[in-house]
């Protein structure tokens, strides 16, 4: 099993939940959590940590961000008018490497940050290997003409466990996407319940 792959799994069975909807995922198996104490009952989680909780579950569902870059995040759409939680959403969602995974172009947002990284990508017609480069709205992701054939862009399109949202206009037979909006909450469609809210508490606390 890859690293990506174990990355992605771990994550799944720590927060007992199949964060990205996957039909593989070890949690359609077993809900419980890894190791030998996995099946133990779970005592009641306190303030802080369902607030971390959330906190987690929502950077590991962008790809397991590094706490620098979520913290970052965090701290602009704290900055910008509006609703914090909304605010995080909708930058979040405007990450490239979300885009090119909400458009279906990969099949899961690790290897979306991959696909990006090296050089598969271009944005209004320039080649861009930023994962967390921000699109705006209007803005033409597509797949490069030479990329168009590789096994993982191929299995992606087929995939049926997830649609493309519609704030992306996605045209796979041109393997190209439009960012027509920046997404709230509720228009995001997660496989879990996200809580916003509850990382907004986290940080404001901490």
């Amino acid at each position: 099993m890859t690293k990506r792959t174990s990355a992605k799994y771990k994550i799944d069975r720590r927060m007992g939940e199949n964060i990205w909807g996957r039909p593989k995922s070890p949690v359609n198996r077993r809900e419980y959590g890894p190791g030998q104490h996995g099946q133990r009952r779970k005592g009641k989680m306190s303030d802080f940590g369902l607030q971390l909780r959330a906190k987690q579950k929502l950077k590991g569902y962008y790809g397991d961000l590094t706490e620098k870059q979520f913290k970052r995040i965090y701290s602009e759409a704290a900055r910008v008018k509006g609703d914090t939680g909304e605010n995080l959403i909708g930058l979040l969602e405007r990450r490239l490497d979300a885009v090119v995974y909400r458009a279906k172009f990969v099949p899961t947002v690790f290897a979306a940050r991959q696909f990006v990284n090296h050089g598969h990508v271009l944005v209004n017609g320039k080649r861009v290997n930023i994962p967390s480069y921000r699109v705006k709205e209007g803005d033409v992701i597509e797949v490069r003409e030479k990329s168009r054939q590789m096994a993982l862009v191929l299995e992606a399109a087929q995939l049926p466990e997830r649609d493309v949202p519609d704030y992306l206009d996605a045209d796979h037979s041109k393997m190209t996407a439009t960012f027509v909006r920046t997404p709230g909450l509720s228009d995001v469609p997660y496989p879990v319940m996200m809580e916003p809210n509850l990382v907004i508490e986290y940080y404001a606390q901490n």
